[in-house]
């Protein structure tokens, strides 16, 4: 059976300490971490302690891991981090020929190495605009080729903003997966003040043929998140028990 975790940043509006026993008072085992976590690595992991929590994945920008290999290693092993996930890449820094994505993904595929000899894992996580295809290939496509040790998070939910269907991209990457993101659309004109994206389970995503082929392709650990809610506490409930029920 898969790992259900939380994606922290879906609760970055709020309190850490509320964050931490709302989570665990849902009974949240796992959660996926990011920057103001590492700011303080003693700290991240007394919180985890304390709630009986653990934090297995996290997202570092691709700067810190270049420039700082090791301090990145240090906070994952002192929070107990197995695997580093790149999350983003702002739009300026975007390639926008076949050429430069392959000398992005090259990029990436050599920030993974003092990661990957730590003895840790190493993954890309996407978003919307890994998916505009630039003369007729995947941006997605072109980071994955760089290196076999590049895992992907796919985030479901941006792979149906891009247009894509996640059943396939799931299939795509089977074996390949460190993980996915559990997350959510609106119907459209709904949520606006969530930025349209939805609780697990209440927004628009084909959950019965995704769950089948996360099956499939051998999924161990879906990462629930929302962008924007409004109200941490109800998206974390609803979007739980949503998965608890997959």
């Amino acid at each position: 059976m898969a790992a259900i975790s939380y994606q922290l940043y879906s609760s970055r509006n709020w309190d850490v300490a509320e964050t931490f026993a709302m989570l665990a008072d849902l009974g949240v085992k796992e959660v996926e971490g990011f920057g103001p976590y590492f700011e303080d690595p003693a700290r991240t992991r007394a919180l985890l302690d304390a709630h009986g929590m653990t934090m297995p994945t996290a997202h570092f920008a691709l700067d810190l891991v270049e420039a700082d290999p090791e301090k990145v290693i240090s906070i994952a092993q002192t929070i107990g981090i197995e695997t580093v996930i790149i999350p983003y890449l702002a739009a300026e820094n975007r390639p926008d020929t076949v050429d430069g994505w392959k000398a992005f993904g090259a990029r990436v595929a050599a920030a993974s190495k003092p990661v990957r000899a730590a003895g840790l894992g190493f993954a890309w996580h996407n978003h919307d605009f890994e998916m505009v295809p630039v003369d007729g290939h995947m941006p997605l496509d072109l980071i994955a080729a760089a290196s076999d040790d590049i895992q992907i998070e796919l985030d479901l939910a941006w792979v149906h903003v891009a247009g894509e269907d996640p059943v396939a991209w799931v299939r795509r990457f089977a074996g390949r997966l460190a993980a996915v993101h559990v997350k959510d659309v609106a119907q459209s004109g709904e949520n606006t003040d969530e930025d349209g994206w939805a609780d697990v389970g209440f927004g628009i995503m084909d959950w019965p043929a995704i769950k089948a082929e996360m099956d499939a392709a051998g999924v161990s650990r879906y990462v629930i998140e929302h962008d924007n809610p409004n109200d941490h506490k109800r998206m974390a409930s609803r979007s739980l028990a949503s998965v608890q029920a997959f």
